[in-house]
């Protein structure tokens, strides 16, 4: 049971430190006002995600099925377990439907931008929109975490 805490641990580091991360990354380079920089910190926080958040979510949703079974933990009624995981589909939710895509405007306008000299308006308002539903991004897992370690609500 401990290696696969070990890994559920290991998974959680990866995706929550990556979310936070990449968005004070995102930020920092957003306040430059470069749009080259703007561009590079854009595609890179896609390429994070695919790097950190995956497998980290992966670690997570393994080695937490593991241990739920091995534990014999109840998946009925509502109860830490269950609201986690309710709580990790709206997480995924947001990621999937409105981040991911998110993402991929803020490159595609920042790589306009590169080439302009100037950040257009599709790149901010995509930008803000980004950063509205990160936070719900950001603030479930660490609820989750919550739950996790104090196993109730």
């Amino acid at each position: 049971m401990h290696v696969w805490l070990a890994l559920h641990l290991i998974g959680v580091v990866l995706m929550v430190g990556n979310i936070a991360t990449a968005a004070f990354w995102k930020v920092r380079a957003d306040l430059t006002g470069n749009p080259a920089i703007i561009h590079h910190a854009a595609r890179n926080v896609m390429a994070a995600d695919y790097f950190f958040t995956v497998p980290g979510l992966a670690f997570i949703l393994i080695s937490g099925i593991v241990m739920a079974v091995r534990s014999g933990a109840s998946l009925s009624g509502l109860n830490w377990l269950t609201l986690s995981l309710i709580l990790l589909a709206v997480t995924g939710l947001i990621w999937l439907g409105l981040l991911i895509p998110l993402q991929r405007k803020m490159i595609r306008s920042s790589a306009r931008s590169a080439g302009t000299g100037t950040t257009g308006e599709d790149y901010r308002r995509a930008s803000r929109q980004w950063a509205i539903y990160g936070i719900a991004a950001t603030f479930l897992p660490i609820v989750i975490l919550y739950l996790m370690v104090m196993k109730g609500f």
